[in-house]
């Protein structure tokens, strides 16, 4: 379960990745526009909206297995058809699919981990899925870096993910159902047979005390008093994090040639792809040792100085070397626990549908970002650009500082409650 997770995780950022190189030659290739560009960037993230909330509230309704292995599937077909694009219409249709796909693994895969993880260590095991999405996006930036100078190679590239879609599908086949989404419908000799099986730590009674409520109210159960608490600081903290992120590392030619570093733009873009694999591997080591909130506050706080100082001195080197290397590393660090806390501030019954609510809220972010930024360059310049990716991180900090809650080492059910009960 664990293999089939992270690999799911690392074709996501596989696929958000491999846009990052290729977007050069396909604006020459299929002739796009900067609107367009900007939907080719964006296209994923607005699939992800549609996605996780579909997906999330499909697998609280029918069950996490089925719709894990469906999800795949709409990766393998996906990542086939980008090779045959004949213009920028197609290629942004065909990946505002795959980001449907996207939203669906978010809602799911890491849910269903979670659900069979225990208390202590479950921190570290989920904030792994985090390091498998930047490995995917490092892999397709270097594989993006193999064809650039290969006429079409960004067909290749981009069409590339199949591979790995091939052999997600083949590992999820025997995965077992979720023995709290079990629990969550009434169904615990089914349930208790899992966890006898699998020897799962499962608080029972916590979970059946939390079911019938939010089973029969669904999707209004996330704006109910009980749960709004938990909606708003899924969404906002998970928005503020990668919405910089995604709309630079998008971008990163542009932004960089903007900063008058163009001639170093791909060498800078891995150097900024493996920075994050280092950055979120240093989150994983430490969630579960300082906890949540010291992982995600004070980074807020650090990164948004950090884009602010290479937006006051753009025409300093280093300042721009340092400033980014910091933001990286430690946007990194704190995006282990999009994998961590929306899991565990919200119920068994709810958890897939408050996931995925999350999960597209934090991407109407970053879609709006990655599409108005190839304009904001082009009409206002990339210092204006870097101080809103500031001042998004700046309202990411202030949410987390009132609403994050400590959930380290808690049951996912008691973890839920202190979560709703602001402690």
């Amino acid at each position: 379960m664990k293999l089939a997770t992270q690999i799911g995780q690392g074709i996501d950022g596989y696929i958000i990745g491999g846009i990052g190189l290729a977007m050069g030659a396909i604006t020459d290739d299929l002739h796009l526009s900067s609107m367009e560009q900007g939907l080719v960037g964006a296209s994923p993230l607005i699939g992800i909206f549609i996605g996780g909330p579909l997906f999330g509230r499909l697998a609280d309704r029918f069950g996490r297995r089925p719709v894990f292995l469906m999800d795949m599937l709409i990766f393998l077909i996906g990542s086939v058809l980008q090779f045959f694009v004949l213009d920028g219409p197609q290629l942004i249709l065909i990946r505002l699919v795959m980001g449907v796909a996207i939203g669906g693994e978010y809602a799911i895969g890491a849910p269903l981990l979670s659900e069979y993880a225990g208390r202590l260590g479950r921190g570290r095991l989920l904030a792994s899925l985090e390091i498998s999405w930047y490995v995917g996006y490092a892999l397709a930036t270097v594989v993006g870096a193999l064809f650039t100078s290969v006429d079409g190679g960004w067909r290749w590239s981009l069409a590339s993910s199949a591979v790995i879609a091939v052999v997600c599908v083949a590992l999820r086949g025997g995965i077992p159902e979720s023995a709290r989404w079990l629990l969550s419908r009434g169904r615990r000799d089914e349930a208790e047979a899992l966890i006898e099986k699998y020897g799962i730590e499962v608080d029972v009674e916590a979970e059946l005390d939390d079911r019938d409520e939010v089973r029969q109210d669904g999707f209004r159960a996330l704006f109910s008093r009980r749960h709004l608490r938990s909606t708003v600081f899924a969404s906002v903290f998970w928005a503020a994090l990668v919405l910089p992120y995604f709309a630079i590392g998008t971008f990163w030619t542009e932004v960089f040639e903007a900063l008058h570093m163009g001639d170093n733009a791909v060498a800078a873009l891995l150097v900024y792809s493996f920075t994050a694999v280092a950055g979120v591997t240093a989150g994983c080591l430490v969630v579960d040792r300082i906890g949540r909130r010291k992982l995600l506050i004070p980074p807020f706080w650090i990164t948004a100085g950090c884009l602010a100082l290479v937006a006051v001195w753009p025409s300093s080197t280093p300042v721009i070397v340092v400033g980014f290397l910091f933001f990286i590393f430690l946007n990194a660090a704190s995006s282990a626990l999009t994998a961590v806390y929306p899991l565990e501030v919200f119920p068994t019954a709810l958890r897939t549908t408050g996931v995925g609510f999350a999960t597209a809220m934090s991407r109407v972010g970053a879609a709006i970002g990655t599409f108005l930024l190839p304009m904001g360059l082009d009409h206002f310049g990339a210092e204006f650009v870097l101080l809103i990716g500031a001042g998004v991180l700046v309202v990411g900090a202030l949410v987390s500082q009132f609403l994050a809650p400590e959930t380290t080492d808690l049951d996912l059910a008691r973890a839920a409650r202190t979560a709703r009960e602001g402690a």
